[in-house]
């Protein structure tokens, strides 16, 4: 029952930590517009895959990393540079594909695998919400089992909201399909949201 306390509260932390704009659940969304639910599915397994060694390097080397600063503006940059990346290709590839770029969109797995690795703002995340539950007494770690429990659940959890997020998104598809302008909003939201992450380490 312990160990399934663990494993909840990761999942439940992970799903709330995963609501907000980004770089992976709007990739998601925007396959989910395009109805290209299997290759969503499996970008959502790839990126629950990535998230488990992310959110043990968080929780593991939770003292050493807040020690060094500097390892955690650097993770705000690549952020901001994968989102405009990101962002500028979408937008670009809505209108016109190439062939390479379109390979890649296509395979769901590949794609959330390199996006997720490229990602690694979930190690500062975890970081805070594990010290943050640690303080507040609601989770411990006496075996290294606790600890694995707890990082299933955080992979558990961003797959869950994924899922759902593909789900909603297909079940709106009709509504957008031949609407240019609606299929460009992932793009869009991914340059700014990386313009805004740029500014705010360039301003720290």
């Amino acid at each position: 029952m312990k160990y399934f306390y663990v494993f909840a509260v990761g999942l439940v932390f992970s799903f709330l930590g995963s609501i907000p704009p980004g770089t992976m659940n709007l990739c998601v969304l925007q396959l989910g517009l395009e109805r290209k639910t299997k290759i969503a599915l499996r970008f959502s397994l790839a990126v629950a895959i990535i998230e488990y060694p992310y959110a043990w390097i968080g929780v593991e080397f939770e003292h050493w990393i807040t020690a060094f600063p500097n390892i955690t503006n650097n993770f705000q940059l690549i952020t901001a540079a994968v989102m405009l990346v990101l962002g500028v290709l979408t937008v670009w590839t809505s209108n016109a594909p190439v062939q390479a770029i379109e390979k890649f969109n296509e395979s769901g797995f590949r794609r959330g695998l390199i996006l997720s690795i490229l990602n690694p703002m979930a190690i500062p995340f975890w970081i805070g919400v594990t010290a943050y539950l640690k303080a507040q007494g609601w989770l411990a770690f006496p075996s290294k089992l606790y600890l694995h429990a707890y990082v299933l659940g955080t992979a558990f959890g961003v797959m869950l909201l994924l899922i759902l997020f593909t789900y909603l998104a297909n079940r709106f598809a009709g509504y957008v399909k031949n609407n240019k302008m609606v299929k460009l909003v992932p793009g869009i939201t991914l340059l700014l949201l990386g313009a805004y992450a740029l500014l705010k380490y360039l301003l720290e």
